[in-house]
């Protein structure tokens, strides 16, 4: 195993923390992002697709001055940061504020004090999916893992089709609908795949190759031929050294891997960025398809060409943090059924146990700040947002079960959990049981964890950030079609401790929104006028067949 880290004293930074200011005027852009298809209207910053990389140091604050030049609401959520004393920030309109109103300018201060690979993107209306999005990396000067250079490959798709139109196909009666007679492309670092650049390596050298996957759906890997990876950063979280061949990635998730260059110039290698085919229904050129670039040595090199690409999954219960956390003890456990559901009519919803999250008529973080001794009961949130309300500090358990035939990389706001458990929903033997062990074992934390068709994953977290968090499937076709639900953390704490700022009030003054009371918008136990819970059955056996016959699936 080669040795990456580099044992720091601690030391008193004499590094000024500084305010890293990004302007961004949120503006729709007509482009077909360089692609073989027509131009459609998308969702950039500054009139351009894609928007640069932002970039800044731990200690630093990010000063995110938006203008919203659309014509409905948009909001920014920094992916993976944890907002601590900041929920106000974490940019779900409806949840933690009222997003940015048309025509109006709003201004996020968030602290960076995590260091590593995140994200920023859209959260209302699932504008992400649209073009609003792009890396955000924090880097630590006093990193365990220092490195001569790094290079970052942020990979997402890009539909012919807006995110407006896909989900009006996908709730066409039955489930029948599928948006991939519009397949998409795939963009590397916002170019298309096939352009993807080249790497330079020198010889003996130490690299630090950064993944982000800014997908909407497909799962993709990453690969160097005859070069080892050793992961040393999942979701913002640094890792021990773990040697792999390959990378799996689902949307949402990010992980950081070290590359020791060769000590000799003489073959020039490739590196491989493979979309998958799981869970989607084949098409040529895009599920899957293989993107190549070039590891350069030098200019001269022959290059080595390899038979076979590696492809494995991701094998989170093997790998371990590098700060050493044991194996929490859940004080409760909560039993999360990943499914869809039809309503009468049989329109398709997707659901955490069967219940398909709407917006409550007051963003919930307000109700959690103004309805007193009420703020604990879950009702106050209104049934349809799914709320848990959650003692500050205890240890939650998450039981996310998927007997579908589709997948869901599930999301947590606010917190990262451990990763305790797999196996297969209809195993009875137990023999597909996959367990990290109990004692000696610090296991991998992140904020995003894939639960793959037909799978079972156990999840622990301390609740230990008082504030409304989103739980989402990060599809964003999942998250338009209602699969999301709140963890209250911490209601009697977050009373004691947090004060809106008067910006995030204004937002919802001028867009007519309440911001006192329960999910009604009532100061009392008085509930009319909150939106409705729709019933929803468990999946039609003959839509899901009819589905499965077309080769669709949401």
């Amino acid at each position: 195993m080669m040795r990456f880290i580099k044992y720091i004293p601690l030391l008193v930074s004499l590094v000024q923390a500084k305010h890293v200011v990004q302007d961004w005027d949120i503006t729709y852009v007509t482009t077909n992002r360089g692609l073989n298809q027509p131009p459609r209207r998308g969702v950039g910053v500054n009139n351009k697709l894609p928007i640069p990389v932002v970039r800044a140091e731990l200690g630093d604050t990010l000063i995110l001055n938006v203008r919203n030049s659309l014509d409905v609401p948009t909001s920014v959520h920094a992916h993976g940061i944890l907002q601590h004393g900041t929920n106000y920030y974490d940019g779900v309109p409806m949840v933690n504020g009222c997003g940015i109103a048309p025509g109006s300018n709003f201004t996020y201060e968030i602290p960076l004090q995590q260091s590593g690979t995140y994200w920023l993107h859209g959260h209302a209306a699932e504008q992400n999916f649209d073009g609003l999005q792009t890396p955000l990396i924090i880097t630590d000067p006093n990193d365990p893992y220092p490195v001569d250079e790094e290079y970052l490959f942020a990979v997402d798709d890009w539909w012919p089709i807006t995110i407006k139109e896909s989900l009006a196909i996908l709730q066409q009666p039955g489930g029948l609908g599928t948006p991939f007679v519009y397949p998409p492309q795939t963009l590397i670092n916002g170019v298309f795949g096939n352009l993807t650049k080249p790497v330079t390596f020198e010889p003996e050298k130490t690299y630090r190759i950064r993944l982000v996957s800014m997908m909407s759906l497909p799962l993709w890997e990453f690969a160097i031929d005859d070069h080892e990876l050793y992961i040393v950063e999942v979701d913002g979280v640094l890792t021990k050294p773990k040697a792999v061949n390959v990378v799996r990635m689902a949307p949402a998730q990010r992980v950081s891997v070290l590359v020791r260059a060769k000590n000799t110039v003489a073959k020039n290698y490739q590196y491989h960025i493979t979309v998958l085919d799981e869970y989607v229904p084949p098409i040529p050129g895009v599920y899957p398809a293989q993107f190549d670039g070039a590891v350069v040595y030098h200019p001269d090199a022959p290059v080595e060409i390899v038979q076979s690409i590696p492809s494995e999954r991701f094998d989170e219960l093997s790998i371990e943090t590098l700060e050493y956390e044991p194996v929490l003890v859940a004080d409760q456990s909560m039993f999360l059924n990943l499914t869809y559901g039809f309503t009468e009519e049989e329109i398709p919803f997707e659901t955490i146990n069967l219940i398909a999250y709407q917006d409550s008529l007051v963003p919930s973080l307000f109700s959690a700040l103004t309805t007193g001794e009420r703020a604990i009961n879950p009702i106050t949130y209104g049934p349809q947002t799914n709320t848990r309300v959650l003692k500050y500090n205890e240890v939650v358990e998450m039981l996310f079960w998927s007997p579908t035939e589709l997948p869901h990389p599930m999301h947590l706001h606010g917190h990262v959990f451990q990763i305790i458990e797999r196996g297969l929903v209809n195993d009875t033997t137990g023999a597909s049981r996959q367990r990290v062990p109990d004692t000696g074992f610090s296991p991998l934390q992140r904020d995003t964890v894939h639960v793959t068709q037909g799978e079972y994953v156990i999840a622990r977290f301390r609740a230990n950030n008082p504030g409304v968090w989103n739980l989402h499937c990060h599809f964003s076709w999942h998250i338009g079609l209602g699969f999301n639900m709140l963890m209250v953390v911490g209601p009697r704490e977050l009373q004691r401790t947090m004060r809106l700022p008067p910006a995030v009030i204004e937002q919802c003054r001028i867009q007519g929104i309440a911001t006192h009371g329960n999910a009604a918008g009532h100061n009392s136990f008085n509930y009319m006028g909150a939106p409705d819970l729709p019933f929803l059955e468990a999946a039609l056996p003959e839509a899901a067949a009819k589905l499965a016959a077309a080769g669709g699936s949401i």
